[in-house]
């Protein structure tokens, strides 16, 4: 049944993608610098309290830098510039204000994801600045500085009639898409779950191996709800003004789930970044920085060394 829902669904796409959707078309509602140059980069002063708290016998890869390892996977959080070989993005933004905050410079290793646990062991680079969530298990080899919340976002069409989702409820009998076998999956069944105890509908879960067939059924009408990691979604809403947030939840719902910056366990570097977070958190730089790239929402109150973190991956 859910194979056949799933073709059904596909060719709906095919079909308004044939004839076009100028009926939800926008104008962008906000442009973002890919360049290589970046000349819009928020920058910092150099910390003291951050430097001083680096241990003493902590050896950088490079001397004079902070080299830090980010995989070009997607913006707003990083991708490549239009010169296809240098880093942009919120991650890139922050691994420059922290170097700034420790008086070195940057130096940016573009990195396959799945690589960053043994290139960080290895000593190729001093810190990974790359959309790590804290898990207990993790902290048993690295050591973590939080620097962005991890969200998952509501976002229906612009024109839509729903202005809030925050509760089970909330969702009950809509036609929500969503990526299989994925954490803000396993939270809509969670919710839908409570909604059948309590005597409301289902929700209507919708799958889309293609995020472009997912967005067009979004935009006309075929499905209510995206559910995904906030990031992507928001630069989206930003860039083209076509969908709108409605809601977040945690990634680690009902839990708490922070995104990092990891180091070498016990390396002697975690604490003089949390200090240089902290610092920019209070000057304002790192609400600056955030707001570059559309991610206001994300950010934290308070940077915290090694807080506790989801009990499994």
């Amino acid at each position: 049944m859910m194979n056949l829902h799933r073709k059904l669904l596909a060719l709906t796409v095919l079909s308004l993608s044939a004839i076009g959707l100028s009926s939800v078309a926008a104008e962008p509602v906000e442009k973002f610098d890919f360049g290589p140059q970046q000349t819009g980069r928020i920058r910092a002063e150099k910390d003291p309290l951050a430097v001083n708290a680096i241990r003493k016998n902590f050896r950088f890869a490079k001397e004079g830098f902070l080299t830090v390892a980010i995989a070009p996977y997607g913006p707003p959080i990083a991708s490549y510039a239009t010169d296809a070989k240098t880093v942009v993005g919120s991650d890139a933004d922050y691994a420059q204000l922290i170097a700034d905050e420790l008086g070195l410079k940057l130096n940016i290793v573009p990195i396959a994801w799945a690589d960053w646990p043994l290139g960080l062991t290895s000593g190729k680079y001093d810190a990974v600045i790359s959309n790590v969530g804290v898990t207990e298990q993790r902290k048993q080899r690295f050591d973590f500085t939080t620097y962005r919340l991890g969200l998952h976002g509501f976002y229906v069409k612009t024109s839509s009639p729903i202005k809030e989702i925050k509760e089970p409820k909330d969702i009950a009998g809509l036609r929500v898409i969503t990526g299989s076998g994925t954490i803000q999956e396993k939270i809509v069944l969670e919710w839908s779950k409570e909604d059948v105890a309590h005597g409301l509908k289902p929700v209507q879960i919708q799958y889309f191996d293609d995020d472009a067939a997912a967005r067009i059924a979004l935009l006309s009408g075929h499905a209510d709800v995206h559910f995904d990691p906030n990031a992507p979604l928001a630069f989206e809403a930003a860039r083209t003004g076509q969908i709108r947030l409605v809601g977040t939840v945690n990634a680690g719902w009902p839990l708490k789930a922070d995104v990092a910056i990891a180091t070498r366990k016990d390396s002697g570097l975690a604490d003089a970044l949390t200090i240089a977070t902290n610092d920019l958190i209070k000057d304002g730089k790192y609400a600056q920085a955030l707001a570059r790239w559309g991610l206001q929402r994300e950010a934290v109150s308070q940077s915290e060394t090694n807080p506790p973190g989801l009990p499994t991956f």
